[in-house]
């Protein structure tokens, strides 16, 4: 990890400047939510990979931002902000250019509470770190467990969803649920081997993410230090 030398996040325009830094793994999906509303917004920032399979979210640099010792982290000039879902708000609170929150109460509280079941309900029960514990301590292939959680909240989401979606989740508009979903379906497909054939709607959606242009600048693929991954 150099903290040192910034780059430029794969959505900002050729002519870079910002004073925001995102602390990133390229293929997390935490992250990749954040990378994904940064670029939606049009925001440019400052792209520093921390390479969680190396453990550089344990170094010294990194702890004095997180102690928690999770990315992503957000630096705005000199607010420190961690947490996906308090980055999020962050953003969405100071950059109002091209809202990811609709103003309708009922809409608003949906997107709320789908980022909030893939925020706190789903990835952190399949993490590497939470998988690689869980084989230690009991010896057992980690894999069902994470395929029985996901099938678990994308059940959840699609009763969720199944009156409100549209193109998009929660309508004609992409919005907060989208950015969260987004990066949580395409992990389940890849990493997981989930089903979407169960789920419809989800997988409708999922097709419509892989499309927008957004959603593919801020893929692990097109980050500055991608590497191929495999948990």
């Amino acid at each position: 990890m150099d903290l040192d030398k910034p780059k430029s996040g794969h959505c900002s325009n050729a002519s870079f400047s910002s004073n925001l830094q995102l602390y990133s793994y390229c293929h997390g999906s935490c992250s990749w939510r954040i990378r994904f509303a940064l670029c939606l917004k049009g925001i440019p920032y400052e792209y520093k990979e921390v390479d969680l399979a190396k453990g550089e979210q344990y170094s010294p640099e990194f702890e004095r931002l997180n102690p928690l010792h999770y990315v992503p982290v957000l630096v705005d000039n000199n607010v420190v902000v961690s947490d996906s879902y308090a980055i999020f708000l962050h953003l969405e609170e100071k950059y109002t250019q091209k809202p990811l929150l609709p103003v309708d109460p009922q809409l608003r509280a949906l997107n709320l509470q789908v980022a909030s079941i893939v925020h706190s309900s789903i990835q952190p029960l399949n993490m590497l770190a939470v998988l690689k514990d869980m084989e230690k301590m009991f010896g057992a292939e980690s894999k069902p467990w994470a395929q029985f959680t996901i099938d678990k909240g994308f059940s959840a989401l699609e009763k969720l969803l199944k009156n409100f979606a549209g193109t998009y989740a929660t309508g004609e508009c992409i919005y907060m649920a989208d950015v969260f979903l987004a990066p949580q379906i395409e992990q389940a497909v890849q990493r997981f081997d989930i089903d979407m054939s169960k789920f419809p709607a989800l997988s409708r959606l999922y097709e419509t993410y892989k499309a927008l242009p957004e959603f593919q600048a801020s893929s692990p693929q097109r980050q500055h230090e991608a590497f191929i991954h495999k948990p």
